[in-house]
C-alpha cells in the first residue's frame, strides 16, 4: 500500500489531515452511515422511533450531511458547511421540541465518532497509517463533533428562548392554516412546521369540544394542536383516534364533552371538524344521545340524513304527497305503520307488537298504504327515497320532543 503523506503542525482544525485522506474515507461512507444508524438506534431507542416516523428521512439526510461534510473539509478545508450547519441546528431544535435535554443528542454524536474512529483504525491497517496520523485523525474528528454539538446547541437554545405563549400561538396559527381548506398555503404551513417542530402528518382526526373547555397540558400528547380559546374549541390529532388517544383525551379535557371527527387526509381536515361540530349540535338538540365522547363514525347515517334540512322538507313533500290530504291523525298512523314496515319488512303480528295494535289493524293499514302509494312501495328507488325521508323525519322529531 502507498505511504500517506504525514500531517503538518500548522493549519485550521482539519488542516493537519492530508487531502489524500478524503479519497480513502469517501468509499467508506455508505456502510459507515448504516453502521452508525444501527448502533445509535440500539443505544438510544427514541431515535429508532423517530427514524420510522415522518421525520425519518430528514434525520437520515442530516446524518449523511454531517459525515460527508467532514470528508469534504478534509479534501477542501474552505468547503461550505451551510447545509450541515442548518441541519445541526434543526437537530437541536427538534430535541427541544421533544422535551429532551441535549445529553441524548450529544451521546449520539459521540457514539458516532467512536464508530467512525473504529472504522478508520481498521482501514488504517490496510494503508499503513502511522500512529501520528491516527492521532491527528482522532483529534480532528472529535473537534468536528464539538462543532456539531455547538451548532445543535444553538438550535436548542433558540427554541428554549421562545416564550411558551409565543410557541403556543404559532401552533394555533398552524392549526388554523390546516383548517383553512384548499388551496392550503403550503409554504406558510411548512414554515410553521419547521418553527414549531411539528411534523405534518398524512392523516388527521379533528375533535370538537363543547365550551367552556380547558386542557391539562401536563397529560396531553405533545403532537396535539389545540385552540380552546375559539368560540368553538377544537383539537387536531395526527393520525387516527385510537384507545390510547381516547384515554389521553378523557384525562386532558377535564370533564368537557367532545365529538371525534372522522380520520381524513390532512387536506380535508376542515371536513372532519365540520362533521364533529355537527354531531355536537345534534347532541344539543337530543337527536344523538349525549356522552363524554361521541364518535362521528357511529352516526354517519344521521349526519347524512340531516345534512340539509330544507332539502329533507322538499323531499318529504314529494314522497308523502299521496297522503297530504288525509286528516292529521290518520296520516300519522299510516306514516308510522309505513315506517315500521320499511324498517322491519315484518309480519302483521310482528308489526302489531311494535305498533301496539291488533295484527288485523296492521293488515288494514297496509292495504290502505298499498292503495295510496301503489308503485312507490314496489319500485326500489322510490321505496329507498321514502324510507330515507321517514328516517330523517323521525330523527328530527327527537329534537322536538319535550324534555322529561
Amino acid at each position: 500500500m502507498p505511504a500517506l503523506v504525514q500531517p503538518s503542525d500548522t493549519g485550521d482544525p482539519l488542516g493537519p489531515l492530508p487531502q489524500e485522506f478524503a479519497a480513502i474515507m469517501r468509499p467508506e461512507l455508505p456502510s459507515l452511515i448504516k453502521e452508525i444508524g444501527v448502533e445509535v438506534t440500539r443505544a438510544y431507542p427514541e431515535y429508532a422511533r423517530l427514524l420510522n416516523g415522518p421525520n425519518g428521512q430528514a434525520i437520515r439526510v442530516g446524518v449523511e450531511q454531517s459525515l460527508s461534510s467532514f470528508v469534504d473539509l478534509v479534501a477542501e478545508p474552505t468547503a461550505s458547511t451551510s447545509l450541515r450547519d442548518d441541519m445541526c441546528r434543526r437537530f437541536g431544535r427538534f430535541e427541544a421540541y421533544e422535551g429532551r435535554t441535549m445529553e441524548t443528542l450529544q451521546g449520539a454524536y459521540r457514539l458516532g465518532a467512536r464508530i467512525a474512529l473504529r472504522r478508520a483504525k481498521k482501514v488504517g491497517k490496510s494503508y499503513n497509517f502511522s500512529p501520528t496520523l491516527m492521532l491527528s485523525f482522532a483529534d480532528a474528528l472529535f473537534a468536528y463533533i464539538d462543532e456539531l454539538e455547538s451548532l445543535s446547541r444553538e438550535g436548542f437554545l433558540e427554541v428554549q428562548s421562545q416564550s411558551g405563549e409565543q410557541s403556543e400561538a404559532m401552533r394555533r396559527r398552524l392549526l388554523h392554516l390546516i383548517l383553512a381548506g384548499r388551496p392550503a398555503p403550503r409554504t406558510a404551513i411548512a414554515e410553521l412546521c419547521e418553527q414549531t417542530g411539528w411534523a405534518l402528518p398524512e392523516q388527521v382526526t379533528l375533535v370538537a369540544v363543547r365550551p367552556p373547555a380547558t386542557l391539562d397540558r401536563s397529560v396531553v400528547d405533545r403532537d396535539i394542536l389545540a385552540d380552546l380559546s375559539d368560540p368553538q374549541p377544537h383539537l387536531l390529532i395526527p393520525g387516527p383516534f385510537d384507545e390510547a388517544r381516547g384515554r389521553m383525551l378523557d384525562e386532558a379535557l377535564l370533564g368537557a364533552h367532545a365529538a371525534i371527527g372522522l380520520t381524513v387526509p390532512t387536506a380535508l381536515a376542515s371536513d372532519s371538524i365540520r362533521w364533529a361540530r355537527r354531531v355536537l349540535e345534534l347532541v344539543d338538540t337530543q337527536v344523538i344521545d349525549d356522552a363524554p365522547v361521541v364518535l362521528c363514525e357511529d352516526h354517519l347515517t344521521t349526519l347524512w340524513l340531516l345534512s340539509d334540512p330544507a332539502l329533507v322538507d322538499q323531499l318529504a313533500q314529494r314522497e308523502l304527497a299521496p297522503i297530504a290530504g288525509i286528516s292529521t291523525t290518520r296520516r300519522e298512523r299510516l306514516v308510522e305503520t309505513l315506517r315500521i314496515w320499511l324498517d322491519t319488512r315484518g309480519t302483521a303480528a310482528h308489526m302489531g307488537e311494535l305498533l301496539d295494535v291488533h295484527p288485523q289493524t296492521v293488515r288494514y293499514r297496509m292495504r290502505n298504504l298499498e292503495s295510496i302509494f301503489g308503485r312507490q312501495l314496489t319500485d326500489p328507488q322510490s321505496r329507498f327515497s321514502t324510507e330515507a325521508v321517514l328516517r330523517a323525519l323521525q330523527l328530527r322529531s327527537r329534537s322536538e320532543e319535550p324534555t322529561p
